[in-house]
């Protein structure tokens, strides 16, 4: 079948492996949102032990991104048997979560669970890598971004409908499960092994990686990155909703508003994200990371605007929203593509975990941080704003730093 003409020419088995995220995200999103409703509704734990069953996931993510990294670039394991066995993994950690009827078995499940998205996102990272060339990963890994994103939309869309005409929660993870077990089959017959290994002693890999300063460095600010996307994910939802003095007798956006300004963004973000990705294939990757910076300040900045206005709170969360939209996609496709520039050739495994890991370090950093703020003052909490907007200063000073050591290793 011949590919419309605006989209970018990969190799067949980058649109395959998009194909199959995207089926697979689509399971994820079933389960995402309606978790914690159905094992505090039904199941009858309670609010903070679901809320500590699901952080455990983060626990066995870092592991599990840690030995993707390894295996990824192992000459047993490499790129394809890695995400077979994440598939695998994460399918068996649905159907626990299917069958939990209790504390320890929703706590294995999502043991399982982050064990399983651990192992996949440095494998399928590298995989995207290794089929391109460095021209093209900007619009890679926006391609692969935006399977996930759909797949995600997809899920909660259709989650919401079956169970309103159904009302079986536990389907949900039934059929997240199978939806792993197709993504398996479409690695299984589609994906060929891309890893070109080379031998090293046992945890060799991992000391390069972290003798390259470059790559501390981009870590330092990559964190910071993920802790600004926490924010819209965590944070802002609440704000809008408890934070905003709308009139005498409505504090905050109510729930439908809300819902529509974040389906927006997501929208937003999904039209957007191919056409910015090639726009930006001009530039160095360090320098689009300064231009995100400067975007996610701007965009807070307008989000702290919403809530101190006297009037107009709307508007100014729609264009608060929509710079931080553009903020996000001028980011998530550049930064992987700058790690895979920073990584030898057969260690794009383990530099691609470290670029996961800093994933895990924003989502433990960041909700407590909003949570924290939230929790205080209405000074402080509308302070979380200027904060974060101040703290750009920092994250585009450290991307000027590591855009002199790519310049001075050229």
């Amino acid at each position: 079948m011949k590919l419309p003409a605006w989209l970018p020419r990969f190799r067949h088995e980058v649109w395959i492996l998009a194909l199959g995220r995207l089926l697979s995200q689509v399971g994820t999103g079933f389960t995402l949102f309606y978790a914690p409703i159905f094992f505090v509704n039904q199941v009858g734990l309670s609010a903070t032990a679901v809320g500590l069953g699901i952080g455990s996931a983060s626990i066995s993510g870092v592991v599990g991104r840690a030995l993707g990294g390894t295996f990824a670039d192992s000459k047993f394991w490499g790129r394809r048997r890695t995400l077979l066995l994440s598939a695998v993994v994460s399918s068996i950690a649905s159907f626990t979560l299917a069958g939990a009827y209790n504390f320890p078995a929703f706590v294995g499940g999502n043991l399982l669970m982050g064990l399983g998205m651990g192992l996949y996102w440095p494998a399928t990272e590298a995989v995207v890598a290794d089929l391109t060339t460095p021209l093209q990963r900007n619009e890679a890994y926006s391609i692969t971004r935006l399977s996930d994103v759909l797949g995600l939309g997809i899920g909660v869309v259709l989650g919401g409908l079956l169970i309103s005409s159904t009302g079986s929660y536990r389907s949900l993870f039934l059929i997240d499960g199978f939806s792993f077990l197709v993504f398996f089959g479409v690695i299984y017959f589609a994906i060929a092994e891309t890893n070109p290994f080379v031998e090293r002693t046992r945890g060799q890999g991992w000391t390069i990686a972290f003798a390259d300063k470059r790559l501390l460095v981009y870590a330092l600010v990559n964190t910071i990155f993920t802790t600004y996307i926490v924010q819209i994910d965590s944070t802002m939802p609440l704000y809008f909703s408890n934070f905003l003095h709308l009139d005498n007798a409505h504090r905050g956006f109510p729930p439908p508003v809300i819902s529509a300004l974040f389906t927006a963004y997501l929208t937003l973000s999904v039209i957007c994200q191919l056409p910015i990705a090639r726009a930006f294939n001009r530039f160095s990757r360090s320098k689009v990371l300064m231009l995100s910076a400067s975007l996610w300040g701007v965009g807070f900045a307008l989000i702290g605007i919403t809530g101190i206005v006297s009037q107009g709170h709307l508007v100014w969360a729609i264009l608060g929203m929509g710079v931080l939209s553009f903020a996000t996609i001028t980011y998530t496709p550049v930064a992987s593509a700058l790690v895979v520039d920073l990584a030898p050739e057969s260690l794009r495994g383990v530099y691609l975990a470290v670029n996961s890991q800093c994933w895990a370090a924003g989502y433990f950093i960041g909700p407590p941080l909003g949570g924290w703020a939230l929790d205080q003052s209405t000074t402080i909490a509308h302070g979380l704003w200027l904060f974060l907007t101040l703290s750009v200063v920092v994250a585009i000073a450290i991307l000027r730093r590591l855009d002199q050591m790519i310049k001075a290793e050229l």
